[in-house]
């Protein structure tokens, strides 16, 4: 199966260029590697923090499922800028470093700016993502851009953690916004940014072919 990615706003790309199996960021392949560990046995890893479990994309009715995929893979689509980018424009030059955060402290000149599907950022995220997963975030946070498989399992980690609770309990995906981003773009702080959000996941539940629910915005 293809999946498009969609086609919005001004300097879009051509559904043709969109196709998930013609991009250089092979979203289809680390997705159909992860299989084992979405659908396998609930896991805890030894801090205490669980893994990805059994739940992506099959929790509730088969239209909760749909919507969640869909609800993921906008947001993929507007972190990424249509999956064509695993780093965060102009990450290098901010501060992601929570100093306050003793419990997975800044590594010396490591940046914990957006990478993968989702831009996991700051030395909070890294951290228990790389111990619920196996690999070293504070160290080696640059891993999340360069392997694809640490990189998308990083996004389900923390779409585990926060967003797949809202989307399939009938909060919306407005809600996902919110989790996300929500400081950044909800309350009117940046509505362009949530109506791409939102007309990346309308596209999908068309794809889909699933009504994408109430409560679109944040």
């Amino acid at each position: 199966m293809t999946i498009v990615a969609p086609v919005v706003g001004p300097g879009r790309v051509s559904a043709r260029q969109a196709a998930i199996t013609e991009l250089g960021f092979r979203i289809l392949s680390p997705m159909l590697s992860l299989t084992g560990s979405l659908t396998s046995p609930h896991r805890v890893a030894p801090d205490g923090h669980s893994t990805l479990g059994p739940h992506f994309g099959t929790a509730g009715s088969a239209d909760d499922s749909r919507r969640e995929i869909a609800a993921f893979f906008a947001h993929v689509t507007h972190e990424t800028g249509h999956m064509c980018s695993r780093v965060e424009t102009g990450g290098q030059s901010r501060n992601y470093c929570d100093s306050s955060n003793t419990q997975y402290p800044c590594a010396p000149n490591k940046g914990y700016y957006g990478r993968g599907p989702l831009q996991l950022s700051w030395n909070y995220n890294y951290g228990p993502a790389g111990q619920s997963i196996g690999f070293d975030g504070l160290n080696n946070p640059e891993i999340v851009a360069s392997d694809p498989v640490i990189s998308f399992k990083t996004a389900l980690w923390f779409w585990m953690r926060t967003c797949h609770g809202p989307i399939t309990t009938g909060q919306g995906f407005g809600a996902t916004i919110r989790a996300i981003n929500g400081n950044l773009e909800c309350n009117g702080a940046n509505s362009g940014t949530v109506t791409a959000r939102v007309n990346y996941y309308r596209d999908y539940c068309g794809q889909f072919r699933v009504d994408p629910g109430t409560n679109l915005r944040c």
